[in-house]
């Protein structure tokens, strides 16, 4: 049940994504003829007022497709095609999916700070979230759930601050044993942590988050309910940057932290097991992620297709279709391969997990 929660809020921010640049064409009057969500053969096909709504057998995706000259009863000259549209409306639809995903994001962050509340101030130390099997972590006997309060007799502070201490002395001490004190089950132990050492810095494969404890306070007024959606908007979105442009400046490191659609499935699942509020984090965690993605410079995502737009207005004719058909392949062989590599990677890491469950 929670993987199939997870599935269906991945295929819902799809759908509010492909509703964006839908809803941006329709209400500045040019035409579309296909509103699509997922690929492959199709489950469900209804054409309604000349446009096509359908649902694919892979729900993971979708696209709105626009009509062309060729069609019967339309003019190669008839201004409500896309292409006969002034630049500022073609950017304004290109960009509607990504601001869609954003304007979403925020409101799923205003209804779970209303619903939930405000969590309190963060406690000193760190939460293990999770473990990746045969690292560093999983071979000192770190679990799930336990509460790191020192490191090498230092005691942690609170908050992102906490994070940075411990990460940077586990990045320091690659190929080194560093001593840690946790919190399990209401009694103190220690453990001896050796970092791997990956392109020079230590890492442990673990998954780490603030000690936030589990009880909220509902918000005072409006202005405190926007300041923290704000604050927490922020964060998430600047995170999210940063993780994508690490692959540019730091990718092996990054690219082992990089999950696939198995993996964003697993992850949504645990979050669901929390209730409404873990389902409202990850659908908030993955239109953010969704939005980002997008805007990356890659022709099938909505940042190649804006620098295409941009390059015609400038240039005052389209791209030559040979090289827009050459780029577009590339890319679309980068993101198949890269999609196939993290799903292969991500289900043996479920597999052992699974195999080593059941030892």
């Amino acid at each position: 049940m929670n993987v199939l929660t997870s599935i269906t809020v991945l295929g819902f921010l799809i759908f509010f994504h492909e509703m964006g640049h839908f809803l941006a064409a329709i209400l500045q009057g040019i035409y579309v003829d296909g509103f699509s969500i997922g690929f492959g053969p199709s489950i469900i096909k209804k054409k309604y007022r000349n446009i096509t709504y359908s649902l694919r057998a892979f729900p993971l995706g979708g696209f709105v497709s626009f009509p062309d000259e060729d069609q019967k009863g339309i003019s190669s000259n008839d201004p409500n095609l896309l292409k006969n549209r002034p630049l500022p409306h073609k950017v304004i639809v290109i960009s509607a999916g990504v601001f869609a995903n954003l304007l979403l994001a925020y409101a799923i962050l205003i209804f779970n700070v209303t619903s939930v509340g405000i969590p309190y101030d963060p406690d000193p130390g760190i939460l293990v979230l999770a473990i990746q099997p045969d690292k560093a972590a999983f071979q000192a006997g770190l679990k799930p759930g336990d509460k790191i309060l020192k490191i090498n007799g230092t005691k942690l502070k609170a908050g992102d601050e906490a994070v940075n201490q411990l990460v940077n002395e586990i990045q320091k001490s690659s190929d080194k044993s560093i001593e840690i004190t946790l919190e399990r089950e209401n009694s103190q132990t220690k453990l001896n942590l050796i970092p791997e050492n990956i392109d020079g810095k230590g890492t442990i494969g673990a998954q780490l988050q603030p000690n936030i404890r589990k009880e909220t306070y509902k918000t005072k007024n409006i202005f405190e309910l926007f300041q923290f959606t704000n604050k927490e908007f922020s964060s998430l979105l600047i995170k999210t940057i940063d993780g994508y442009k690490g692959l540019v400046t730091n990718f092996s490191s990054t690219a082992q932290q990089l999950s696939g659609p198995v993996k964003i499935v697993e992850i949504g699942a645990q979050l669901s097991e929390q209730g409404g509020a873990g389902i409202l984090l990850f659908a908030a965690l993955i239109s953010i992620n969704l939005a980002v993605l997008n805007s990356l410079p890659l022709p099938l995502l909505d940042g190649g297709q804006l620098i295409f737009t941009l390059i015609e207005g400038i240039r005052g004719r389209p791209i030559p279709e040979k090289i827009q058909i050459a780029v577009t392949q590339s890319s679309f062989l980068l993101l198949v391969g890269l999609s196939v590599v993290l799903i292969i990677r991500d289900t043996s890491q479920l597999l052992i997990i699974q195999r080593l469950l059941h030892q």
